[in-house]
């Protein structure tokens, strides 16, 4: 029988190396029950949310797109079966997500890499579009990682981003985090005997920043805000952003 996860979150999100040590460990732990406990968080709604993801992206040909944080794969078959003819990457610093995701891939024109969002190490403005599913707030470094999305994209490329959203109230983000503790906190005893495991979603979310700061962010590191769109009451988002095209003087 497999022991329960042990780590607590504790400060482990308090510094990005950490952070990343933390979300290495706590995602190889749940691997194997990733696909399940997305459905259930959200009451399977997650499917439509990704897929809304990708209808909200331009048709192209034969575009670059970059899927952050991939897990099993959900947000990156679905870009490549909208672009057959691009290239599509996916990338997660977990092994065992990553394999779950290749398991699953029958497409030609899809790879999944072992990557840190924060150190993309691709050609700078070599892609078109960069997606991300509960990407972000995972992130170990989030201004890092919003620079590499902004250096890898060229001029005018879109990304979207598909997250828990915290509000920019106190009171309701108070109410968010009492409700994300305990229904994720449920599913953590149900399926690994540790509430933390799933209360790492409020611990991360607390951390995080509301949603006028993190547009403020982006517009700040040279994004335009193309569109948003709120789920279960602001609970989730998903949220559209463009690379600003320099101005031809």
């Amino acid at each position: 029988m497999a022991q329960p996860f042990r780590l607590k979150i504790g400060d482990h999100l308090n510094s990005p190396e950490k952070k990343r040590y933390y979300n290495e460990q706590l995602f190889t732990e749940i691997a194997p029950r990733y696909d399940f406990i997305t459905r259930a968080l959200s009451v399977w709604r997650d499917g439509a949310w990704k897929r809304d993801l990708v209808a909200s992206l331009p048709l192209q040909e034969e575009p670059f797109c970059l899927d952050l944080a991939c897990g099993t794969g959900d947000i990156t078959l679905l870009l490549a079966a909208r672009y057959p003819q691009g290239r599509i990457v996916g990338l997660d610093i977990t092994e065992p997500m990553l394999a779950r995701a290749r398991a699953r891939c029958t497409d030609f024109n899809v790879w999944f890499i072992n990557q840190d969002m924060g150190h993309l190490g691709f050609v700078p403005g070599s892609a078109d579009i960069v997606s991300g599913g509960y990407a972000l707030r995972n992130a170990p470094d989030l201004e890092k990682a919003v620079d590499e999305i902004h250096q890898v994209l060229k001029p005018g490329g879109l990304a979207a981003f598909l997250d828990f959203s915290k509000s920019d109230g106190s009171l309701s983000q108070c109410l968010e985090y009492w409700l994300l503790k305990i229904w994720a906190g449920f599913w953590g005893i149900m399926l690994h005997g540790n509430h933390e495991v799933y209360g790492y979603i409020a611990e991360s979310l607390r951390r995080f920043p509301d949603r006028g700061a993190l547009r403020r962010m982006f517009q700040d590191k040279g994004f335009i805000i193309v569109t948003s769109r709120l789920y279960f009451f602001g609970i989730t988002e998903l949220l559209v952003i463009k690379k600003n095209t320099p101005e031809v003087r």
